[in-house]
């Protein structure tokens, strides 16, 4: 996608919002990339961006190893924004001060602007910005511009008066920015000129091109678990090259109540796509045997995973040489797969594969420019129902990590009773698009109760429901206490062995979002 015709290119000096600068272009109609900090200008003429923008970052111009880029991106004569560190950056690479602020500033702060022209235009006299700084610029002159200020930063906002370059020394990105969208369509339609081209219909026939050219008449192998991205993938595959595709679904024996019926049903049906359902749930469910840690759950599921899906994708045919996975840009980022900067080694763990490259096939990663909510917007364009474009996260190793301790088929049929009603009923009321996750975990405990003329000894579930933007935090949602009532009482009433329902109200951090 880097030959986008309309593309800004986002220079990553590590700033916590990196990804969020990224998405808020992209939602306005420009496609955009996350490039590390000292990529050659090469790269960036043959990118063929509209505009450059210098992220923020944690460091301080005059440290020693601080991330820099080449000068020569501000004499490219493409519109350059600095944010934060970035307007620091680009300031002080054209030789004006820089110094250590009095006090390092986070948090909410009002701006006065000056200009209301160029990047200002639209944005009130005074209003609220969220800063984060330890330096500032010091002092504007000459060819510098200030055009607003604060009680603290009287050099907040600033642009060149010959060259394309502004800068910021606030997050425009952050919702706590009220009108940072407007600065940031300022600059994008303002100063880069951009018509704002970036669809998702148009993206969905340059993929499919570029797909049907790299695959040629080779057929590729999916990997479908029913989750968005891999069903997204899927779809998009079947639309590319149509009965060239082969989809394998493994049953693993630890799926919800109706989820393999549903992929048949899609794929074989409204995608009309060669797919091999394997059941291999008996393997699974021999490998977790005796099995009550969690980490040793996921090694057993993991491993069995790859031995079937290795089977069953070398009964497809000689012609099979690639696998299609649903890799999304986030994973690439914090993989340090791509050109990211230095927020590249967060996740350096991180699979973006999926499946291990022993397996012998090249890669389609179709989705790998995306992000989560773009790639239900491209499921959305490909005609996938709402149950599925819309599903919540499902864990790979299925209901494994939702059955605490051990794993057998009568605890697994008492949590596939209870998620199912908790499903119905957040959907019901019309929650399922408000919440980000709502899953039920069956504890390893049991509880007194009584029911009827009799005392019973029976299980707990606990109930889990959390909205999160990106799930690296997450927090408790606050449903409506007649609806977990509803939810409590059906499930105690309904599903043998349960006789206690408690709701989880612990935010992540500290928490995470899974059990296990």
């Amino acid at each position: 996608m880097s030959t986008a015709t309309e593309t800004v290119l986002i220079l990553d000096f590590g700033s916590q919002f990196a990804q969020l600068i990224a998405r808020r272009v992209r939602e306005m109609g420009v496609f955009s990339l996350l490039v590390a900090p000292g990529t050659p200008l090469e790269k960036i003429r043959s990118l063929g961006a509209k505009g450059i923008i210098l992220s923020g970052g944690p460091a301080s111009v005059f440290e020693e190893g601080a991330p820099r880029c080449d000068p020569g991106v501000l004499d490219l004569g493409i519109p350059v924004l600095g944010i934060c560190y970035g307007m620091q950056l680009g300031c002080h690479m054209m030789g004006f001060e820089v110094s250590p602020a009095s006090h390092r500033e986070y948090g909410r702060a009002q701006l006065d602007v000056r200009d209301h022209d160029g990047l200002m235009h639209g944005v009130p006299a005074r209003t609220t910005v969220w800063m984060s700084h330890g330096d500032q610029v010091k002092d504007a002159h000459g060819d510098l511009a200030v055009l607003a200020s604060t009680d603290t930063c009287p050099v907040a906002a600033v642009a060149h008066r010959t060259k394309p370059f502004y800068g910021v020394q606030f997050h425009p990105e952050v919702t706590h920015t009220p009108h940072g969208t407007d600065i940031l369509r300022n600059f994008l339609y303002g100063a880069c000129g951009c018509q704002g081209n970036w669809r998702m219909a148009d993206f969905l026939e340059r993929e499919s091109a570029r797909i049907r050219a790299d695959v040629g008449t080779d057929r590729v192998i999916c990997g479908l678990s029913g989750g968005v991205d891999s069903s997204v993938v899927a779809a998009l595959l079947a639309r590319a090259i149509g009965d060239r595709l082969t989809c394998i679904f493994v049953d693993n024996g630890l799926l919800r109540n109706g989820e393999r019926d549903l992929v048949e049903s899609t794929f074989r049906g409204a995608f009309d796509v060669d797919l091999r359902v394997i059941d291999a749930s008996k393997e699974f469910l021999s490998d977790l045997e005796g099995i009550s840690d969690p980490q040793e759950k996921r090694r057993r599921i993991g491993h069995r995973f790859i031995d079937v899906f290795r089977m069953a994708a070398a009964e497809v045919g000689h012609d099979a040489r690639w696998l299609a996975q649903g890799t999304l840009y986030p994973d690439v980022i914090e993989s340090g797969a791509s050109l990211a900067g230095t927020a590249a080694n967060i996740k350096l763990h991180h699979n973006v594969g999926g499946l291990p490259s022993e397996l012998g096939f090249r890669l389609v990663e179709p989705l790998r420019d995306l992000f989560k909510d773009e790639v239900r917007r491209l499921g959305e364009v490909l005609g996938l129902p709402p149950q599925i474009v819309w599903r919540h996260p499902f864990p790979g190793p299925g209901l494994a990590v939702r059955v605490l301790g051990e794993v057998t088929e009568e605890r697994l049929a008492i949590l596939r009773d209870c998620d199912e009603i908790l499903l119905e009923e957040i959907v019901s009321e019309d929650l399922y698009r408000a919440t980000s996750q709502v899953f039920a975990v069956l504890l390893p405990v049991k509880s007194v109760g009584v029911m009827g003329d009799g005392r019973t000894y029976d299980s707990v579930v606990a109930l889990r429901a959390v909205t999160t933007e990106d799930f690296m935090t997450a927090d408790w949602a606050r449903l409506p206490y007649d609806v977990l009532a509803r939810i409590s009482n059906r499930i105690i009433n309904e599903v043998k062995g349960v006789n206690r329902v408690v709701y989880d109200i612990s935010s992540k951090p500290p928490a995470t979002i899974e059990w296990e």
